[in-house]
């Protein structure tokens, strides 16, 4: 009976211990979510938005997201995978700047934070969380929306809403979002979608591009001789190794939603996703390693006390013509 006993309370904490999980799926399409929990998430750091995070999204014929870093803490800035989004008001958070040391700053999608005594914000630490507000999740079939009820003592409060949905029948997936300003004060905010692609666990090299509808122009190029950009296109010189990275950051797009519109493809996995905003780019970033490539577009967002925002990204997954594989 004691060994019965213990067996039952090692299964249950085990089971308590697994980070939290759902499931949606279409006719082209089946995802997996980590979901939001400050106990258990499988994702706990303070840089990334919690909601939306997708292990897996297949499709028919392809996988297009998945683990791409070797190793893993639920602490770890950036241990997280899918589409995930982070928000940053100037080169911090919101509230950082007028936050004393000791004081609150708010990271959206996140919770109220802790300001330690240092000299400027740190995007890649993990700072103390005061309150990781409330979260709530729904879902559907084909759909899942979670929601983040947050109040600071520093007069910045919201609700986010975050709705994933796939389209009936095809291959597509839309992110829709919702930020409702329920503070006080003001909340202006870039967000940007970090796009942490796996397709196929294929690796970053001259089989992959990404192509824009607009001429790149670079504020920041690309070192080490691994890419480049031609025009409106990032192309691969060589195949990464293991610990090669290579950043770069670009403008040349238009005051148009129009210009949120990007393909990234895989020659030799015969796959590729198409990625477009509905409201205008305000930054493009892209950083690579061997194991992911990622376009980062950045959005400005704004609301006054009592009203409301919205925008949305849409993914299209397809496959390549037999012919340019």
């Amino acid at each position: 009976m004691l060994k019965t006993a213990l067996l039952c309370t090692a299964l249950c904490a085990a089971a308590a211990a697994a980070p939290p999980q759902a499931h949606i799926r279409n006719a082209a399409i089946a995802a997996t979510f980590y979901l939001p929990d400050a106990t258990n998430g499988y994702y706990r750091a303070t840089r990334f938005d919690w909601s939306g995070q997708i292990s897996s999204l297949k499709t028919k014929n392809h996988q297009y997201f998945g683990q791409w870093f070797e190793r893993y803490d639920p602490k770890l800035h950036d241990a997280i995978m899918g589409p995930v989004e982070e928000f940053r008001t100037g080169d911090a958070a919101l509230g950082y700047a007028e936050a004393a040391p000791g004081g609150e700053f708010v990271r959206i999608g996140v919770g109220v934070l802790r300001k330690p005594q240092e000299k400027s914000f740190q995007t890649f630490s993990t700072y103390e969380i005061v309150d990781p507000g409330k979260w709530s999740v729904k879902q559907g079939k084909d759909w899942i929306e979670f929601t983040h009820d947050l109040k600071s003592p520093n007069g910045y409060a919201y609700r986010y809403t975050k709705k994933i949905r796939l389209v009936k029948n095809k291959p597509e997936m839309v992110i829709e979002h919702r930020l409702k300003n329920t503070g006080t004060k003001r909340i202006e905010t870039s967000q940007y979608n970090h796009n942490f692609l796996v397709i196929d666990g294929q690796s970053t090299g001259p089989d992959a591009s990404v192509k824009f509808p607009f001429d790149l122009k670079p504020l920041r190029e690309f070192r080490g001789g691994l890419a480049e950009n031609r025009g409106n296109e990032i192309v691969f010189l060589k195949e990464l190794q293991k610990g090669q990275s290579t950043i770069a950051e670009f403008q040349g797009f238009g005051p148009s939603a129009a210009d949120y519109d990007i393909r990234v493809e895989h020659r030799k996995a015969g796959a590729g996703v198409r990625i477009r905003g509905d409201v205008p780019l305000s930054k493009i970033v892209f950083w690579c390693i061997r194991t992911t490539f990622c376009p980062e577009p950045y959005v400005n967002l704004a609301a006054d006390p009592g009203r409301e925002t919205k925008w949305a990204y849409t993914y299209e997954f397809y496959d390549l013509p037999a012919g340019s594989r």
